[in-house]
């Protein structure tokens, strides 16, 4: 009774920051999603907490994940276009982990999430470990850090954010990704749900090679670096 009574007043608020069509799309994509993949990732956050905390979050952007729907179709078209086998999915402000979780189930080994919020991390743990149960040779990690300053591994070769930052962190994240390219040449792939700093990244080098929109504010884009 308690998680319907979340999803009634997750749709309220979607409803009140966007519209119902798209508050009724994405809630019954919420309630089949944490059913099939076993995880809690539901809700927003505006975070509050960390300024209560004293944490800026100005250029930050409030908690709310990717669509099911489109995060799978997402990762379906990244198989399709780039037809490789990748390495290690990094997640920058990975916020409760579905994105995480849902690579795993994709077909993904390695996995790092990366967020500002120490709330999230643990949350992303949790959620995590239970997709460890169904994939025992999973290996992840989650780091409670700021993306400014994130060193990208040198393995990493698909990324992805959902509209996480401001252009001021992005011109950071999009330097740090172009730093550990030229490290270790190899091409990364990046999924970019709500691009709305792709300037940033196309400034670095990155090309499109994919874009869909399916209503206002689900859209997504796939770069790559090569």
């Amino acid at each position: 009774m308690k998680k319907y009574l979340y999803y009634i007043k997750y749709f309220f608020y979607l409803a009140y920051k966007w519209d119902i069509k798209i508050a009724q799309y994405i809630l019954s994509q919420e309630i089949k999603g944490e059913k099939k993949y076993g995880i809690i990732t539901t809700g927003a956050d505006e975070l509050k907490k960390l300024e209560e905390r004293g944490i800026d979050t100005d250029h930050s952007t409030i908690y709310m994940p990717v669509s099911y729907s489109l995060l799978e179709e997402m990762i379906e078209q990244l198989n399709r276009l780039t037809n490789s086998s990748f390495n290690h999915f990094l997640d920058i402000g990975c916020g409760k982990g579905r994105a995480l979780c849902v690579a795993a189930n994709k077909g993904f080994g390695k996995v790092t999430g990366i967020d500002f919020s120490k709330e999230f991390c643990k949350a992303a743990e949790k959620n995590l470990s239970m997709t460890r149960k169904q994939f025992p040779d999973l290996q992840y990690k989650i780091i409670n850090n700021d993306a400014f300053y994130f060193e990208i591994p040198n393995d990493v070769d698909c990324i992805f954010m959902f509209n996480p930052f401001d252009d001021v962190i992005m011109s950071g994240v999009a330097e740090n990704i172009l730093e550990s390219f030229e490290i270790n040449s190899r091409p990364i792939t990046l999924i970019y749900v709500n691009p709305l700093y792709k300037e940033e990244l196309l400034a670095v080098g990155f090309k499109q090679i994919y874009y869909t929109q399916k209503m206002q504010y689900l859209e997504a884009a796939i770069l790559e670096l090569k």
